[in-house]
């Protein structure tokens, strides 16, 4: 896996790291909450994006 597929997520493994259905994981991207490139027919969402929302959840909690 090269450094650039590597900081490119999938829908199912973005689901997989948050622990997420499919939809909501859309709802997020749809919302603009989770960021997110379009390839192709594909979505794919930057490792840093799943990073930032994480801690903007958190911070939004504390």
């Amino acid at each position: 896996m090269t450094t650039a597929t590597a900081e490119l997520l999938t829908v199912p493994e973005v689901m997989e790291r948050l622990k997420l259905g499919r939809s909501t994981v859309y709802d997020l991207i749809r919302s603009r909450r989770l960021v997110s490139i379009t390839v192709g027919r594909s979505r794919r969402i930057p490792v840093d994006a799943v990073r930032d929302f994480i801690s903007y959840e958190i911070e939004e909690v504390a």
